[in-house]
């Protein structure tokens, strides 16, 4: 499956390098490329682990750069969307949660980055279910293997996390033009809290 989305994956690495080198340790592709295989929609997936915060320029001139290797789904027949979630090891090793993220880019964020605005680093509940997954499925693409990067998160952060996921959907409003996806993740939390493992959203469902 990689093999697919191999030159993208080479392109949007060598951005990474590029800005992040010397304080770059690891970088793991996770997600669907990995485990279960790319719908035409799905995103690549990108953990990356630095050892220091990143200034503002760093920040700025990744995220730019980054911007012109993803495409929103369905637009490109070249590109797929790009998701990179940058953590620091500290702040993720020794494991405590709710864990600090360093930096995420996506297409959502496509509008918001041209217009000169750029998300700052912040505590994210999703950090404990995106390394649970890295950690059970992932390809180190530099540095060493998530498992013997991360340490595991505790069965009760993992819950704890999806149980905050359920919150984000409170009325129809919440969840209005993205059903599909909503029902999709409902079908992963459902799945996670039977088996205490994450799956792929269509496996789950």
């Amino acid at each position: 499956m990689i093999a697919e989305v191999s030159t993208q994956l080479s392109e949007v690495v060598g951005v990474i390098e590029r800005h992040l080198e010397p304080t770059l340790l690891a970088v793991h592709l996770y997600g669907s490329a990995v485990d279960g295989g790319l719908k035409p929609h799905s995103d690549i997936d990108l953990l990356v682990t630095v050892t220091v915060r990143l200034d503002e320029t760093t920040r700025r001139a990744l995220i730019n750069d980054l911007l012109e290797t993803s495409a929103s789904p369905g637009e490109s027949e070249i590109l797929r969307a790009v998701e990179v979630t940058i953590v620091v090891h500290d702040d993720i090793i020794p494991w405590r949660y709710p864990a600090k993220r360093e930096l995420q880019f996506g297409e959502w964020q496509r509008n918001d980055i041209l217009a000169g605005i750029f998300e700052p680093a912040t505590i994210d509940i999703d950090l404990a279910i995106l390394l649970t997954k890295a950690r059970e499925h992932s390809v180190a693409l530099v540095g060493p293997a998530a498992e013997e990067l991360f340490d595991p998160v505790p069965e009760q952060d993992l819950f704890e996390a999806l149980n905050e996921t359920l919150t984000l959907w409170n009325s129809p409003p919440d969840w209005a033009g993205d059903e599909r996806n909503v029902v999709l993740t409902l079908s992963r939390i459902w799945y996670s809290a039977v088996t205490g493992k994450i799956a792929p959203k269509d496996v789950a469902a």
